[in-house]
C-alpha cells in the first residue's frame, strides 16, 4: 500500500508507536524509528521492520529539543532522501491527579511539552513537504480531549492543544498537497496504562458497544488507512479510536 514511501513515527520504541511504524513498515514503508531512551525495543522494530521486507533505522531524540530534532530528521532524510508521512506519537508522562493536587510544574511539564514534542518536529519536516509539495500527517490525540475524565485536566488540555494545531495545519497545508489529521484513541493497553486494575478495564471494555478495550495494532490500523491514498480527499479530521465509546 506505501511502496517507496518513508515515515518517521515518534515515540515509536513500543505501544501505538511501535504498532504503527511496524504495520507502516509490512505495507512497504521505509521508516525512521523514533525513541528517547529505549534503544533496545526500538531496534527489535527496526527488526521486524527489516525482516517484513522493507527498510528502517532507529533514531535517538529528545522531540522537546531543538537539536535532537533537527539530527533525527537529518539521519532520516540522509537515509531515505525523503519525508512522506509523519506520525506524530510521542508525548508527555500523564500525572493523573485532581486538579487542585497537582503543582503548577506538574500541569505546564505535561501541556507545554505535549506541544513541544509536535511543534519541534513539524518545524523541521513540514517545509521540506512544503518543498516536495505532498506529504501526509497524523497527530496522535486521545478521546480524552473532547471526553474528559476526572484527573486527567492536563492530558486533556494538552491533547485540546494538539487537536487545535493539527486543524490549523490542515487549513494551512491542504494547498501544498499535505493533509493533516487526527487520531484519537480511546483506553488502549500499553505500558502507560498496565497500573489499571483488571477488574476497571474490563468494566470500561462493558460499557463499549464493542466489549473491549483497545490493542496498539487497533490504533495503528487506522493511521495506516489515514496515510493511505484511499483517504487522499480527507484533511482535518478527527477520528475517535474507541470502539464506539465515543461517537461522533
Amino acid at each position: 500500500m506505501l511502496k517507496d514511501r518513508v515515515a518517521l513515527v515518534t515515540g515509536a520504541s513500543r505501544g501505538i508507536g511501535a504498532a504503527t511504524a511496524l504495520l507502516l513498515g509490512k505495507n512497504g514503508c521505509k521508516v525512521g524509528v523514533n525513541y528517547n531512551k529505549s534503544s533496545e525495543p526500538a531496534e527489535k522494530v527496526v527488526s521486524e521492520i527489516k525482516t517484513a521486507g522493507s527498510d528502517a533505522i532507529a533514531v535517538q531524540a529528545d522531540v522537546t529539543s531543538a537539536n535532537d530534532t533537527k539530527r533525527m530528521v537529518a539521519e532520516v532524510l540522509d537515509q531515505f532522501g525523503r519525508i512522506d508521512i509523519l506520525v506524530l506519537n510521542a508525548g508527555m508522562a500523564v500525572p493523573i491527579k485532581p486538579f487542585s493536587e497537582l503543582t503548577y510544574d506538574e500541569f505546564t511539564t505535561k501541556t507545554s511539552g505535549e506541544i513541544d514534542c509536535f511543534i519541534r518536529t513539524l518545524q523541521e519536516v513540514v517545509p521540506r513537504m512544503i518543498s516536495q509539495k505532498s506529504g501526509t500527517i497524523v497527530g496522535i490525540s486521545s478521546t480524552l480531549s473532547r471526553y474528559p475524565g476526572p484527573g486527567f485536566s492536563s492530558h486533556t488540555t494538552a491533547k485540546s492543544g494538539v487537536d487545535g494545531l493539527m486543524k490549523s495545519l490542515a487549513a494551512e497545508l491542504g494547498q501544498h498537497g499535505i493533509r493533516v489529521n487526527t487520531v484519537a484513541p480511546g483506553l488502549t493497553m500499553t505500558d502507560s496504562t498496565s497500573f489499571m486494575p483488571e477488574e476497571q478495564v474490563q468494566a470500561l471494555a462493558q460499557m463499549t458497544p464493542l466489549r473491549r478495550v483497545a490493542s496498539p495494532e487497533d490504533i495503528a490500523g487506522v493511521v495506516l488507512c489515514m496515510v493511505s491514498d484511499h483517504m487522499r480527499f480527507v484533511t482535518g479530521a478527527y477520528i475517535p479510536v474507541s470502539g464506539g465509546m465515543m461517537m461522533i
